[in-house]
């Protein structure tokens, strides 16, 4: 069945139809305007042509003196009138003028406007049918009348007394009026406008194609989509982008923004007006990175004080790019909550291995007590109550009063020896404190110790790799030489000043290379591969300098590494920490690069934060 509501008009029809007939009408109008003027200028130019040849028979003397004369006489109408006027000189000077300039009469009257000369001679002797009081008043008239011959274009000249010497005060005798008729008039005007006609039929052919090319322009821009898709795309467009709960940056294929959603403005701190070059737009240079890739990798960033992922895509339509969008999820909660999940499974590693050293402890002294040894037992039940299972998994950590942070060293300390990478205190460690921020400075300080690890462990690797070098070359290995030569060591120093923490961490590894030295803190820059990491790698020291300065301290390179120095005492000496140098009196030579944190206002000498909210 043929469905009988009205079909659409497709965009394209419809422009091509408005233009047409916006183009249409302007020339109709214009040809209508062309008209009236062009026949107004030919009503003129014929009255002035009509006023020319009035003139010429006015002025002709003899003309003067036969009218003069007329005029001096009382004129009886009549035939034997008539006679004598169509023989008169006057008919054949109006006859000889008329067929001269093909106008279509030219009449002569007296005072009175009796017609001394007329084209139709049946009409001599008698009144002009038309008014000719304004000429016999001695004005020149130009005018469109209907008379006894139609309707024409005529002017009417007074005839003024042939008398020379008194020129200025002459009395009009009479008036020649001449006509040209409206028919020649019309007859030139018609050309004139199918000349027009022309013109203007070309330009409208003109305008179509233009309309033609237009609509095909339109077509291609709006990717041939019809008005009610184009609203129906603009409002879902606007529903999605400010409901959901993703940021999104869209950007054109010349990268110039044109879409940012609230979300995308909150996330990023951003606020462009539409076609601004996104490298001006104020992302940082991670976020910029990641946008012009638009290869639709999800990668973790820190922007202010939030932590998001973002993910770019290129957009296609029919193969053809139209540009890239930016995605952006906030992963701040869930990084925060990730950071205290690590701190109790850390705590977990510690509680597990803690267990599994007791169970052998207990073990010995059931052994001892069955053999008989209740002395032997005795005695090694004395020296477990003195030593405790944090002092022998980290030595030196009595140093530190906090709970929280003495659990979160000793599962950094069980973490690095499931590396194989020893974690030591240094000698001037003393924090008689409780922390105020345990979130933020486990952040900062696992985040320093987990590279120290990896470099630990990267620089103990290259180590190796030497010896066999060195041994397939046949070079002697000292079987003596120190463990820090080629053992896996890191070295940590807390000190506290006031209620500031300040944090030193020195390793065994290879050092920061020299061309990463000033862009060590930058995201997505690290010496560590980025296999299997969400998001990459290089994120933990930008995180941890800026979740520092957000306390109001920083995290610093104070060496680069490449020449051994003396423990973490040494680090202090050259990053000047605490107000003052430290002493130089680490165990070890470490050559591993020197990392110092100053976070302050995290330290309190009441109740610890965490045990609060417990």
């Amino acid at each position: 069945m043929l469905s009988l509501a009205p079909r659409s008009v497709r965009l394209r029809t419809q422009i091509v139809l408005l233009q047409i007939g916006v183009v249409g009408v302007t020339l109709g109008l214009a040809f209508g305007v062309f008209a009236y003027v062009g026949g107004q200028r030919l009503s003129d130019e014929y009255g002035q042509r009509a006023l020319a040849i009035a003139r010429t028979v006015a002025s002709d003397p003899d003309v003067r003196a036969q009218v003069a004369r007329y005029a001096e006489t009382p004129l009886t109408a009549g035939p034997e009138l008539r006679r004598e006027l169509a023989d008169g000189e006057l008919e054949a000077i109006a006859d000889d003028a008329r067929v001269r300039t093909g106008a279509l009469f030219v009449v002569i009257t007296d005072d009175a406007g009796i017609r001394l000369a007329h084209p139709d001679r049946t009409r001599l002797g008698e009144r002009v049918s038309t008014d000719p009081s304004r000429a016999l008043a001695g004005d020149e008239v130009v005018i469109q009348e209907h008379g006894t011959l139609g309707e024409s274009v005529r002017a009417k000249v007074p005839v003024l007394e042939p008398d020379i010497e008194a020129a200025d005060q002459l009395r009009v005798v009479g008036e020649v009026s001449v006509g040209i008729s409206t028919t020649a008039v019309r007859s030139q005007l018609r050309g004139d406008l199918r000349r027009a006609g022309l013109l203007i039929g070309g330009a409208l052919l003109a305008g179509i194609a233009g309309s033609v090319l237009l609509a095909r322009r339109w077509h291609g821009l709006t990717l041939g989509l019809e008005p009610a898709e184009l609203a129906e795309l603009v409002r879902e467009q606007d529903a999605v982008l400010h409901g959901i709960g993703e940021g999104v940056v869209a950007a054109d294929s010349r990268w110039r923004v044109t879409v940012v959603n609230d979300e995308a403005r909150r996330l990023l701190g951003i606020d462009p007006a539409p076609g601004r070059p996104v490298d001006e737009i104020g992302l940082t240079p991670r976020a910029l990175e990641t946008f012009r890739a638009a290869d639709g990798q999800p990668v973790q960033a820190a922007v202010g004080e939030r932590i998001v992922v973002l993910t770019a895509r290129t957009v296609l339509r029919d193969g053809r790019p139209l540009g890239a969008v930016l995605s952006v999820r906030d992963r701040t909660d869930v990084e925060s909550l990730t950071r205290q999940l690590d701190a109790v499974r850390s705590m977990s590693t510690v509680l597990r291995a803690q267990r599994h050293e007791f169970a052998n402890r207990l073990h010995l002294l059931s052994g001892l007590l069955h053999t008989g040894r209740p002395d032997e037992a005795a005695h090694y039940l004395d020296e477990l109550l003195g030593s405790g299972p944090l002092g022998a998994a980290l030595p030196g950590i009595d140093a530190i009063r906090d709970p929280y942070l003495q659990a979160f060293l000793s599962a950094k300390a069980a973490h690095a020896r499931e590396q194989g990478v020893r974690l030591r205190l240094g000698p001037n460690t003393w924090v008689d404190a409780n922390l105020v921020a345990p979130v933020e400075v486990t952040t900062v300080l696992g985040n320093l110790l987990d590279n120290a690890i990896a470099a630990a462990k990267r620089g103990a690797a290259d180590s190796a790799d030497a010896e066999r070098a060195r041994g397939a070359q046949g070079v002697g290995v000292d079987a003596g030489r120190d463990d820090a030569a080629t053992g896996k060591i890191v070295e940590l120093e807390l000190l506290q000043e006031d209620r500031t923490l300040h944090i030193v961490v020195l390793d065994s590894g290879p050092g920061v290379l020299a061309g990463l030295v000033d862009s060590v803190f930058t995201e997505g820059v690290s010496t560590s591969p980025a296999e299997g990491v969400p998001g990459g790698r290089g994120v933990g020291l930008a995180l941890s300098r800026q979740v520092a300065r957000t306390l109001g301290g920083d995290v610093l390179l104070a060496h680069p590494g490449g020449v051994p120095v003396a423990g973490a005492g040494a680090a202090g000496e050259n990053a000047e920490c605490a107000g003052g140098r430290a002493e130089a009196a680490g165990e070890k030579t470490l050559a591993g690069a020197i990392f110092i944190a100053v976070l302050p206002e995290v330290l309190t000498e009441g109740e610890p934060a965490w045990a609060e909210e417990i």
